[in-house]
């Protein structure tokens, strides 16, 4: 009986401090920080695509070409950890005419750039040794998590600016903070390639075929500050 008198008096306790300090005057803002830096390497992906009337045969020559470009990419310097297979398929392709089909093997792949300024002479190594589609290049940054922390405390610092903005005109002070939440998502711009980038478009490109620009790392906080 004891036990549960005491345990009553407790939750009651904790329900009363949650109430005063929810009828506590606050002030609710959000602020966002945002920065942007230069990518230093790159993911780039691509496939290997080969079609025939023979399943084997496909196969065989999609395989063989695969093995040319892993010992391309390896000559070229790119370590094990930083290629890999994303995706393999063999299977039948109807042409639409009855009863007619054809085989279809794809492999497609990944690999980590980190020096960008080998982008072109990479590319166009891959197309030479059989690769036949670039689906798409993702910019990173190696300090990502450095700065990651830096746009958290921009947007903390924001958010609290904002308070004194609100707060100025009335004579109040902001005190400290009764809740904090992020509330947005940091994001990263990726350039994409179509489909069906084949060789002889490779050769035609213009030797700069890079637009690197920047990485917006953005984040949004909100939090309740007491008014003093």
């Amino acid at each position: 009986m004891r036990k549960i008198i005491v345990l009553l008096l407790l939750s009651f306790g904790l329900f009363t401090q949650a109430q005063e300090v929810k009828s506590l005057p606050q002030i609710t803002v959000s602020g966002e920080g945002k920065i942007k830096v230069a990518p230093d390497y790159a993911i780039i992906s691509f496939g290997v695509e080969t079609q025939g009337k023979e399943a084997s045969e496909v196969k065989k020559t999609n395989d063989a070409t695969v093995d040319l470009v892993l010992r391309y990419l390896k000559k070229f310097g790119i370590a094990a950890n930083d290629m890999q297979t994303r995706g393999v398929h063999l299977g039948r392709m109807y042409t639409g005419e009855k009863n007619k089909f054809h085989y279809q093997a794809i492999q497609n792949m990944q690999v980590t750039l980190r020096d960008l300024k080998q982008y072109d002479a990479l590319v166009m190594g891959l197309v030479d040794q059989g690769i036949n589609a670039i689906s798409g290049v993702e910019f990173k940054a190696t300090k990502l998590e450095e700065y990651k922390t830096q746009v958290r405390k921009l947007a903390t610092q924001d958010a609290l600016k904002r308070a004194q903005d609100y707060t100025s005109p009335l004579q109040q002070k902001v005190g400290k903070a009764h809740q904090i939440s992020e509330t947005g998502s940091i994001l990263f711009p990726t350039v994409q390639r179509a489909e069906g980038f084949f060789a002889k478009e490779a050769h035609a490109m213009p030797q700069e075929t890079l637009a690197i620009g920047e990485i917006e790392i953005t984040a949004q906080v909100t939090i309740s500050f007491v008014l003093e």
